[in-house]
């Protein structure tokens, strides 16, 4: 029997056997089932990607140089002020899937102005016949540019160095290139520099690919596949698989897999995930990760410990509910490829898709809606990044046990509206509630007042509704399909006994300030299982 995992000096691993050859069969087996899931994209695709980021490339330093020009920065004709294009996330790691976005960093010289890119470079890319749904969002902590870019989705940063030219094999990796730059230009580098981080601490690339393929796969399909929604996203995936990967330095994939789950399943949270040591020294003065000085940092539920300075936490979102999700889904994965090591279960158990709606009675509809698709594309962004806010205060009322957000996102029914929708669903379960009244009002109108109220509409037409819908009433709410699948699915629970309200209130909630008002506060009797609604 093994025993949990303890703190290691991190140049420890805990065990450096070989394969055997039921570990490479497994592996094989592993790599087969992610084949046959269509999440490898085939050359052709890759060659596809591979030209876009070269034309972007192309792009700017086209740019950089006509810049450089008019402002006089041209030192001679044979000095070349360069500008790169620098991929880093999944792209880079070389485990992204079929259709995903590709995550690209623009490096520019020094005499390159933050506005420059905003807007000569906005231009200049509007102007390209392959580039559609162009778009800026700069007033955040790392301003971007999307777009589509001939049937692929690009997010492009941006981060000027304090240099007088960009040589092609410069390395990021340098803390002394962070010197003298502003805050934005270090955040926006900071993707770059994890992603080749990562790479350098891990003692096979190849194992750790598919390991962490197989992962994200089955964290997608377990819906704990998200950042903003207070799970984890793909660095914060990508480093526990590397640190598995430490431990296990001369592992198959199929074991990493099996040994990631064992590690975190027992892990000792709020202890750090680290791939290397902490530096004590900060000589650039930039905010790092440390609880010992940054009160903020004491709270953090599942550190997750970004390797390259200004070390950060990857998963600072992760709430006390989502933190209970993602463990009792790291138990199942234990337990089902603990089976798969023994030969009692194939990898298809692991990836069952998660079955979220018969795991609940009682819910919280988020409704956006807005005039146009092309517009709700956008308000929809903006809800997404508030609703953890949501299930923050949800957790804060005593008699809810977990407010589970559901990663997947549905349209509204073509039949409740001319307008189009997205709805997200959270799952809730209440203690034992006997004689109590549950007064949600009360908590979506701090979650108004307090968060909601900040946000400015992107257009007049936008609109938010929140809704307390039962398990029956899902079908004005869900596909039929999907509804058709919940009816037929039996109540289930993950891993631990869950206390539920047995009562079945009813009640619709609207938020004033985006739609027409009406009376939100309502309270959950149990005997006579009616809606109170009062203002």
């Amino acid at each position: 029997m093994e025993t949990k995992p303890q703190a290691l000096n991190l140049s420890s691993a805990i065990c450096y056997s070989l394969p055997k050859s039921i570990d490479i069969a497994n592996t094989k087996n592993l790599e087969k089932l992610l084949k046959q899931h269509g999440i490898i994209e085939t050359e052709k695709e890759l060659t596809h990607r591979i030209e876009i980021v070269k034309k972007l490339d192309k792009l700017l330093k086209k740019w950089v140089e006509h810049v450089a020009n008019e402002k006089n920065r041209s030192l001679n004709k044979d000095v070349i002020v360069g500008g790169k294009i620098c991929t880093f996330g999944s792209f880079r790691l070389g485990v992204h899937t079929k259709g995903a976005d590709i995550d690209a960093l623009c490096i520019a010289p020094v005499h390159i102005e933050r506005n420059d890119f905003y807007k000569s470079f906005f231009e200049l890319l509007a102007q390209q016949r392959e580039i559609s749904q162009l778009r800026s969002i700069e007033n955040i902590c790392v301003p971007l540019i999307k777009m589509n870019f001939d049937g692929i989705q690009v997010d492009l940063l941006f981060s000027r160095l304090n240099l007088d030219h960009i040589p092609e094999n410069i390395d990021l990796r340098d803390n002394a290139l962070l010197k003298n730059l502003d805050l934005k230009c270090v955040l926006s580098l900071n993707g770059v520099r994890v992603t080749d981080e990562i790479f350098n601490l891990v003692p096979n690339i190849k194992n750790f690919q598919l390991a962490l393929r197989a992962i994200k796969l089955w964290a997608k399909r377990r819906g704990v596949y998200s950042n903003v929604l207070g799970y984890l996203g793909g660095v914060s995936w990508a480093m526990l698989v590397a640190r598995t990967c430490q431990l296990y330095p001369n592992a198959a994939a199929a074991v990493i897999v099996h040994k990631f789950f064992w590690v975190f399943s027992n892990w000792n949270w709020p202890n750090p995930v680290l791939l290397k040591t902490l530096d004590d020294q900060n000589e650039l003065e930039f905010r790092v990760w440390d609880p010992r000085v940054n009160n903020t940092d004491r709270s953090h539920l599942m550190p997750i410990i970004t390797p390259s300075y200004p070390q950060q936490n990857s998963s600072f979102n992760v709430c006390h509910s989502s933190r209970k999700i993602i463990t009792d889904e790291l138990i199942r994965g234990s337990a089902i490829t603990n089976d798969i090591m023994l030969g009692k279960a194939d990898w298809c158990k692991l990836l069952d898709v998660t079955n979220f709606f018969a795991n609940y009675k009682h819910f919280v509809v988020l409704i956006a809606s807005s005039e146009s698709s092309e517009n709700l594309l956008e308000w929809c962004g903006l809800i997404e990044s508030k609703i953890r806010h949501l299930v923050l205060v949800l957790e804060n009322n005593s008699l809810i046990t977990e407010a589970h957000v559901f990663t997947k996102t549905y349209p509204g029914l073509e039949l409740n509206t001319d307008k189009p929708e997205c709805l997200w669903f959270i799952g809730l379960l209440f203690d034992n509630v006997e004689t109590l009244n549950i007064d949600l009002a009360k908590d979506v109108r701090y979650f108004t007042a307090t968060t909601m109220k900040k946000v400015r509409k992107i257009n007049e037409s936008d609109e938010l509704n929140i809704k307390y819908v039962k398990k029956k009433d899902l079908c004005h709410y869900l596909p039929r399909s999907t509804f058709k699948t919940l009816r037929q699915e039996t109540s289930s629970v993950r891993g631990t006994k869950r206390k539920r309200l047995n009562n079945n209130p009813q009640s619709l909630h609207n938020i004033e300030g985006f739609c027409a008002p009406i009376p939100v506060t309502r309270c959950f009797k149990k005997k006579s299982k009616s809606l109170c609604l009062h203002k």
